[in-house]
Formats: structure tokens, sequence, C-alpha cells
């Protein structure tokens, strides 16, 4: 099951977009926004609002690409940022258990993944930001935690 919805943001001066559109696609987008929107080392976050072209693997055509968020810390760096379950940045293997098809469906994300985030890398490196790829485990490391409600 997956979990979408609107964002109803808190601190409108942190906000760097329009605040009456900020959807998450995950429980864990929610539980990050609410993270960026409370924390005073955040100075301000966007969410979907760079978008990067790139040449995917699976077909070799040129894609866009939304980066989940953009975070700038009072530090003054500036992050892009991919929220993603851990399971999703590995690559698949096959298994006695897994289906062909199951394979190769995650196969085929994974390679579709590993194109956004080279072209994500090299356009953030281009304007003195830093990519990454944000699983469950880093956000548990920030305290943020998994809230059903």
């Amino acid at each position: 099951m997956t979990y979408k919805g609107k964002y109803k943001v808190k601190y409108l001066a942190k906000y760097k977009g329009d605040p009456t559109n900020v959807v998450y696609r995950s429980l864990w987008e929610r539980q990050f926004m609410r993270w960026c929107d409370e924390t005073s080392s955040v100075e301000w976050w966007n969410s979907e609002s760079i978008v990067i072209p790139y040449r995917c693997a699976t077909d070799n055509r040129v894609h866009r690409y939304f980066v989940d968020f953009q975070v700038k810390f009072t530090n003054g760096k500036v992050f892009c940022l991919e929220i993603k379950p851990e399971c999703q940045t590995l690559q698949p293997q096959r298994t006695k258990g897994k289906r062909e098809r199951r394979f190769l469906e995650e196969a085929l994300t994974y390679a579709k993944n590993i194109s956004k985030w080279k072209a994500a890398r090299e356009y953030c490196a281009d304007r003195g930001w830093t990519f990454q790829v944000w699983t469950e485990k880093t956000l548990t490391s920030l305290g943020i935690k998994l809230l059903l409600s």
C-alpha cells in the first residue's frame, strides 16, 4: 500500500515554492517534510522543484527526474535529497523463491534509479550542492520516526 497526500506547511517562510501544493508520496516523505518544517537548522526547503534531465540506461532516452527535496541548512549547505526505502537502493538479487518477473521489474527500476542519481550528482556538483539518497535508516538516525497518523 502506498500513502500519499498533501502536506500542510506550518512555517510558510521556510518553504520555497507553492506551499498549497506540497505532495508527499510516502509516509517517510511526510515525516521528512514535518522535520524540515520544524527543525531550526533548516533555513528553507522545497519539494519536487528541481527537475533534472537524464538519459535512462533502460531505453537510452532522455527523461525528467523530479528530485524529492531540496534543503538549505543554516550552515549554508544545500542538499538535493531522494527518499527511498533501503531495499530500493540495493541491486536486486536473484533468489530461489523470487519469481523471474518480479526480479526483472526490480532490476529495471534499479537501473532507472541509478541513471537518475548519476545525473543528479553531476547536476548538483555543477552548482556546489550535494545529492544524496536517504533511506529509513538515515531518517531514523536524525530522530525522524514513522508515524502512521
